[in-house]
């Protein structure tokens, strides 16, 4: 049976090592995205190229009817779900919380947490034997900030970080008996876009001497964890952080 996965946020970054690599296993891919669909293409075209399936789908995570259309489309392709990675996350300019705005919070909170509690919603619809879904794994982003807290810079981003966690937790027990598999990522200090959207586009080389491993990790790195916990190989795994993070 085709294995059939969808990465939100999968244009860039984690997301689309994570595609691109799930593809090379074997997973058709799903790749979305908010609004750069030249960067999903891209992706889709990439995977194609080295002989795998992938479709890019639009959809901004954190509106309902968009991800029902979302899982609906890539149903309508390629038949059963069976894997979702809910990668699609932003963090905001670095700031103290006596700095930040409830605008700021919102729009993380819609778009790191409740797009991912959608995302795993309509996952477990599908996916569940409780549905008459064939079972499947869910694995979330979190971030290693979710333990350091983030002060001075992303302590919001924690906050929806830690988010995840319990949720992570919650979800991996309720579902655990239905055949769907739950887990996190925590990845530490990685070399992706994300950081200069934060304003420090150096963050990683001016904070790598705080890693014990001395460096920061790649996106590749962290899909290859993302991966193992969607596969087989990690059949008996639920419930469980794989912290990405050099030590840190």
């Amino acid at each position: 049976m085709q294995q059939v996965l969808l990465v939100t946020g999968g244009s860039r970054g984690i997301g689309a090592a994570t595609a691109q690599l799930a593809a090379q296993k074997g997973w058709a891919v799903a790749v979305n995205y908010a609004t750069n669909s030249l960067a999903a293409d891209e992706v889709v075209r990439s995977v194609r190229a080295a002989g795998g399936s992938a479709m890019a789908v639009q959809a901004q995570v954190e509106d309902e009817a968009q991800v029902i259309a979302m899982f609906d489309k890539v149903t309508a392709k390629w038949g059963q779900i069976t894997g979702l990675v809910n990668n699609a996350g932003v963090v905001d300019m670095t700031a103290r919380l006596d700095e930040m705005s409830v605008a700021r919070w919102k729009r993380m909170f819609d778009i790191n947490v409740i797009g991912s509690l959608l995302c795993a919603r309509e996952a477990v619809r599908r996916m569940s034997t409780r549905h008459g879904g064939l079972g499947g794994s869910i694995v979330n982003l979190s971030s290693a900030a979710a333990r350091l807290g983030s002060p001075g810079q992303y302590l919001d981003y924690a906050a929806s970080k830690g988010a995840i966690d319990s949720m992570t937790l919650g979800l991996a027990k309720e579902v655990a008996a239905e055949g769907i598999r739950v887990n996190a990522v925590r990845p530490g200090l990685i070399e992706t876009e994300l950081h200069a959207s934060g304003g420090l586009p150096n963050r990683v080389q001016e904070l790598a001497h705080q890693v014990p491993i001395q460096r920061g990790g790649s996106a590749l790195e962290v899909a290859q964890a993302i991966v193992w916990l969607l596969s087989e190989e990690a059949s008996y795994t639920t419930m469980s952080f794989l912290d990405v993070s050099g030590g840190r």
